[in-house]
């Protein structure tokens, strides 16, 4: 009678009847032909029943370590809650407790920001999304331009700051101490870019399409023939792309028609990539940092782009099927990011 892993169904119920009818384990074992240890861990379990779960008592800190969670919260303002406690060494202690304790001694705040959407842009959107319902979104390039400042973006750093405290002082610079302008795109789980703007060019239909000529088309030229017959290229409707000139270009390098996917105005959150740059900003920012050269904020760009691996971008490319539905279930309505 070797040892076997697991009870079948039929035989759990016999042994339920046999103990029903007073026999005993070592009895039943014989009678099933099965290993007697394997008959009493069932009796067992089925006898305790389930386990109750039992609440693990919450990580209380000491009157000790709350002045130095008081301190650090003074000398790390725009830190998060996880820092200050790191930074006084002190462990264990969850999330929802660290903001609770600090909520005693200060607060931080983050206003929201949507598009503006009427009656019309709704429609759109609904319509944009049945359109697209059926289509295979690992084909999709999703493209877009992002504006790096030096300062960072209006408001971004915020932290938790003691009460009593006044906010350190940040550097102030006319329009943030000017900016890089970045174009980038992804499709399934690629990154294509970033790749930098030219200092000083405004992106208007031909400086757009010459940007796309010395970027974008040594990456596409290397492709196959027939991923170029499948893709279809996706940009907003910003003036320099929608433009007529614009349009022509694309068509004369085989984007066009269904291959150039249709845009519904105001839906910066229907666009994956848009997830991709809070995610650079968010590492390029991090802790209030501000740079002194627009060349050592590219090269956080770059930096932060590298880090980002294959299966970030493929769970944002893969997002899209969840976010048509979600335009349509709210008809047209604004759906976060």
């Amino acid at each position: 009678m070797g040892q076997k892993k697991d009870l079948t169904g039929s035989e759990k119920s016999k042994i339920v009847r046999y103990l029903a009818e007073g026999c005993s384990s070592l009895k039943i074992a014989k009678l099933l032909k099965r290993d007697h240890r394997t008959i009493k861990r069932f009796i067992q379990n089925s006898q305790q029943g389930r386990k109750k779960r039992v609440e693990k008592p919450r990580r209380k800190i000491t009157a000790h370590e709350l002045r130095k969670v008081k301190r650090a919260a003074a000398k790390m303002p725009l830190a998060t809650s996880l820092a200050i406690f790191q930074s006084c060494n002190i462990t264990g202690v969850p999330k929802s407790t660290r903001c609770a304790i600090l909520r005693d001694m200060a607060k931080v705040r983050k206003a929201e920001r949507r598009p503006p959407l009427n009656k019309t842009h709704k429609l759109k959107r609904q319509d944009w999304a049945k359109k697209y319902l059926k289509t295979d979104f690992s084909k999709v390039l999703w493209t877009d331009e992002m504006r790096v400042s030096l300062d960072g973006p209006d408001g971004w750093a915020r932290g938790w700051i003691g009460k009593g405290q006044r906010a350190p002082v940040r550097l102030r610079r006319q329009q943030g101490g000017g900016g890089v302008l970045v174009w980038a795109g992804i499709i399934k789980d690629e990154l294509v870019g970033p790749f930098r703007v030219e200092d000083g060019v405004k992106l208007n239909s031909q400086s757009y399409c010459q940007f796309l000529e010395d970027t974008f088309k040594q990456w596409y030229r290397k492709k196959s023939a027939s991923f170029k017959k499948n893709m279809i290229f996706m940009q907003d409707n910003a003036p320099s792309h929608a433009s007529k000139y614009s349009t022509a270009w694309l068509a004369r390098k085989g984007i066009k028609e269904e291959k150039l996917m249709t845009w519904p105005p105001c839906s910066p959150d229907l666009n994956p990539i848009e997830n991709l740059w809070s995610i650079i900003k968010c590492e390029i920012y991090k802790e209030g940092k501000q740079y002194t050269s627009l060349n050592s904020v590219w090269e956080a760009v770059v930096a932060a782009a590298r880090n980002v691996d294959g299966e970030q971008i493929k769970t944002l490319t893969e997002s899209m099927d969840g976010r048509l539905l979600s335009v349509l279930a709210k008809k047209g309505g604004y759906i976060g990011r």
